[in-house]
């Protein structure tokens, strides 16, 4: 209304100095637009601190990787961390909410590349899985005012906290009626399930990076740890070279065997030719005696006459 009277202000004032209306001044007035959100190329998606330590580096890798390499060729399914997530135009522009360590969203859009997840720019979508890294400097933030944002604004189904230092896991899987976090049981072996990715969440001790401590790993339905791309490859070199070997040690045992009926072959053979001589040996000497025999029957009659 104000803008309306100003405008026919603005008209009547153009009247009265130029006695026409040459300007093409329409009847009715402008519509306001409402400022569109930012785009995500134009938000922030780093702020340029590291994570807390190199261990928690390390572990956002660890769950990054072995969650992307199981997935691999899932284009409707996103796995990222330590990147600005952006819910609303407030948050956005105040700048005052930092993303999730890791996350995963289901029903993704196939992007190739994303430098941080903008709601509005993804139909809506908000993260279905979320791990934070707890530090003493942040672990009061994601229990608090983040943990009711995943809970009340997201709506983030599964949400789990995890202490490099003193391996601690917790799990929570939200209660859609009150929007709240219920705590998910660990099973004997101490593996949280993650509904969502229908994979649980585990320590296993092992080395990445040198590092040879407990690390948190994904365990597949069949209790086996999710390996990353290397782990994979790594796995397979070791089992054709494992093939290898045991094709190795089978042509060995053949060739040993084989050598062993060589010899037996030839013990036989030995013994055939040493039978054959004895028989020759016997031949001759019942020849000779047949000879003498015939010698002295010829000389002095047949014996027993």
């Amino acid at each position: 209304m104000v803008r309306c009277l100003l405008q026919r202000l603005a008209e009547a004032i153009l009247v009265s100095m130029t006695g026409d209306r040459g300007w093409d001044v329409p009847e009715k007035p402008y519509k306001l637009e409402p400022d569109p959100p930012p785009r995500g190329v134009d938000l922030p998606y780093d702020d340029g601190e590291p994570m807390e330590t190199p261990r928690h580096r390390n572990q956002y890798w660890l769950l990054v990787f072995s969650l992307q390499h199981r997935l691999r060729g899932r284009k409707d399914i996103y796995v990222g961390g330590n990147e600005f997530l952006y819910f609303s135009q407030t948050q956005a522009k105040n700048n005052d909410f930092r993303g999730p360590d890791v996350y995963v969203v289901l029903n993704a859009i196939s992007r190739d590349e994303r430098r941080s997840w903008v709601v509005w720019e993804e139909d809506g979508r908000t993260p279905d899985v979320i791990i934070e890294l707890l530090s003493p400097s942040t672990e009061h933030v994601d229990r608090g005012k983040k943990m009711r944002i995943y809970a009340q604004v997201l709506k983030v189904s599964a949400y789990y906290l995890y202490d490099p230092f003193t391996y601690e896991l917790e799990g929570y899987e939200l209660d859609p009626g009150s929007t709240t976090y219920r705590r998910i049981q660990a099973d004997a072996g101490g593996r949280v399930y993650c509904r969502p990715l229908d994979l649980s969440l585990g320590v296993v001790e092992g080395e990445y990076i040198g590092m040879e401590i407990p690390w948190l790993r994904w365990i597949d339905p069949e209790g086996r740890v999710v390996p990353t791309a290397e782990e994979d490859a790594f796995e397979h070199l070791r089992e054709v070279e494992q093939r290898a070997e045991a094709a190795l040690r089978r042509a060995e045992e053949e060739s040993r065997r084989a050598e062993e009926e060589s010899r037996r072959a030839e013990e036989e053979s030995r013994r055939a030719e040493e039978e054959s001589r004895r028989a020759e040996e016997e031949s001759r000497r019942a020849e000779e005696l047949a000879s003498q025999l015939a010698e002295y029957e010829r000389k002095f009659g047949k014996l027993g006459e």
